[in-house]
């Protein structure tokens, strides 16, 4: 996982560091930074940091540089009034917050409710060791359905269980019976969790 300051490095943007200064003093000023990060920051594949783009990197530092008494009702509230992407940028920096279960909870069980794959994703990064297992399964469903790759769910193989093996079996004879498969990635994990017969 990419920390902060990682990624201000490889972000490399002097207005972000003298913002984020500006926001550990005063918490209020987040708000016109983070919706000016796509226009100021950028939205190009970030060199130097694998699967960042800059406006979320940008947004994301923001977010890091919060006070975390508070910070919970901040994010909450860029997260409900955000753009799709700044929604996203919410959710990537849940990790690098080391966000608690309080804090992070609410947005992953919004965001799984989505059809949008990449929010769906971000939910199901690090910070879905938050989420109780049910929910967490209903995700990986999810991703299914909607086409998600389930190489982005982190720690798929170590979280995975009979019960979601049971699910995604169910999903198979329901599309097998209509003519229809699941995708690669889908049938990998089920034949993964499916116990191998002797003889």
């Amino acid at each position: 996982m990419t920390d902060d300051q990682a990624l201000l490095a490889a972000l490399g943007q002097d207005w972000v560091a003298a913002a984020r200064a500006e926001i550990a003093e005063r918490p209020a000023a987040i708000g016109r930074y983070f919706a000016a990060a796509g226009r100021r920051a950028g939205r190009a594949p970030l060199a130097g940091a694998p699967g960042w783009q800059s406006d979320e990197a940008a947004r994301a530092l923001l977010l890091a540089a919060l006070p975390s008494a508070g910070r919970a009702g901040v994010l909450a509230t860029l997260y409900a009034e955000g753009t799709a992407a700044e929604k996203l940028a919410v959710l990537r920096a849940l990790p690098l917050l080391d966000a608690g279960a309080g804090e992070a909870v609410p947005l992953l069980r919004d965001a799984i409710r989505t059809n949008d794959a990449r929010l769906l994703l971000a939910a199901l990064g690090p910070c879905a060791r938050h989420l109780d297992q049910p929910a967490w399964r209903q995700a990986v469903l999810k991703c299914v359905f909607t086409g998600a790759p389930l190489a982005g769910v982190h720690g798929l193989d170590e979280r995975a269980d009979a019960e979601l093996a049971a699910m995604l079996a169910g999903l198979a004879e329901e599309r097998a019976a209509a003519g229809r498969t699941v995708p690669a990635d889908a049938a990998a994990l089920l034949d993964r969790l499916t116990p191998r017969k002797e003889g």
